[in-house]
């Protein structure tokens, strides 16, 4: 790498984090007062959801289940009703097999280094990261989607990231990274932000970047997407996912076991229908019981 572009990444680095400090959204898991469980279960969360769908949920949560303890013990099905329709349930059952790890391994205490946290249910590389910045304050590498097209544009000049997450990205994201713990957990949730808000996928709001001038993908005349046709989309309607979602919000709002009858009733195709009962059942989302009758585990 040549002076000047370390020169130019350095000040990409601090127009970003300039940007964050007057343009910061108030989330309640960055207020002072935010715990590392907290902070933990707004990550897993945010995982594929919006933050306006996250929130209320999120103050819900932990006005039910303050602490890693309240949630060990916690009925299963009052957890996945209040999940929600926050989307993949399954998250709601690793969250909660985390807290009673936590409880057991660590004395109710969201542990604070990277191995530890690595070991929990449902907690990889990111959220590890996240939860070590973001609670802790210490120096981590913390890239989701929205650090890996800033970091695509701004600096590898491509209109978006590879479909899927590259050694190249993650030595040029450990470079960037500064090497204090207070200027590196700024860093991890200011790139982020600007991901979020401004450099978005479908719209970048390049008028609106702090960093517009230094981009190289915006100096490289803003390329198409190079990896254009190898990104899948799959519609939600008519599809598995979506027969999974019926079922699930007629258990969370059920009181009693659900008969096959009423379940057939929600969709219009039941070996679909089967194939997402049959899907709950295996991801411990649900429970049959003598009689064939749905209903969230116990």
């Amino acid at each position: 790498m040549t002076a000047r572009e370390a020169t130019r990444r350095t000040a990409v680095r601090s127009g970003v984090v300039h940007w964050f400090d007057g343009a910061a959204r108030d989330l309640p898991w960055r207020a002072p007062d935010r715990t590392p469980w907290g902070v933990l279960v707004s990550e897993v969360m945010l995982q594929q959801t919006p933050v306006v769908r996250v929130e209320p949920a999120w103050r819900a949560w932990l006005e039910q289940w303050p602490t890693p303890a309240d949630l060990a013990h916690a009925a299963t099905a009052d957890v996945l009703r209040a999940w929600g329709r926050l989307g993949y349930p399954r998250r709601a059952l690793r969250l909660q097999e985390c807290a009673r790890v936590v409880v057991e391994r660590h004395g109710g205490v969201v542990p604070g280094t990277e191995a530890e946290l690595r070991d929990l249910p449902g907690v990889g590389e990111y959220t590890a990261a996240a939860v070590l910045a973001f609670a802790y304050g210490k120096r981590s590498v913390v890239v989701d989607t929205n650090v890996r097209r800033v970091l695509a544009r701004a600096v590898g000049g491509a209109a978006l990231p590879a479909p899927s997450y590259t050694a190249a990205e993650r030595a040029l994201a450990t470079a960037l990274a500064p090497d204090g713990d207070t200027d590196a957990a700024r860093w991890a949730a200011a790139s982020m932000e600007l991901g979020a808000l401004v450099c978005t996928a479908k719209a970048p709001k390049c008028g609106a970047c702090p960093v517009a001038a230094l981009c190289a993908w915006r100096q490289a005349g803003s390329p198409p997407d190079a990896h254009a046709e190898r990104r899948r989309t799959q519609a939600w309607a008519g599809t598995d996912r979506q027969a999974r979602g019926r079922v699930m919000a007629e258990l969370r709002q059920a009181d009693e076991p659900v008969d096959r009858a009423l379940l057939t009733s929600l969709w219009h195709d039941p070996r679909q229908l089967d194939r997402a009962i049959a899907g709950l059942v295996e991801d411990g989302l649900a429970e049959q019981d003598e009689a064939s009758r749905l209903h969230l585990p116990r």
